[in-house]
């Protein structure tokens, strides 16, 4: 069970870098870009931690207040719910 929280967690981290990367390539060439909605339901879903490295990796969503307040607010929630939880 452990194994499979660890690898859905690396999953959605890693899909949510790439989602970074891949909108700042598409802002930068002037292309269909992600949805705000769907770059923090993958922070919310347990991407936090990728959002957060994607977004300061490529300077990407950083004058956003609602990322750069958000994605830590969202990490810090889940931190406190691993915490709640294996306490």
């Amino acid at each position: 069970m452990t194994t499979l929280i660890l690898l859905y967690l690396l999953i959605v981290n890693a899909v949510a870098f790439l989602l970074m990367l891949v909108d700042k390539q598409s802002a930068r060439k002037k292309l269909w870009r992600i949805q705000e909605s769907t770059l923090l339901l993958t922070a919310a879903i347990g991407g936090s931690i990728g959002s957060l490295a994607g977004m300061y990796t490529f300077r990407h969503k950083t004058k956003h207040l609602k990322f750069t307040l958000g994605v830590p607010v969202i990490l810090v929630l889940q931190m406190a719910a691993v915490f709640l939880f294996l306490r």
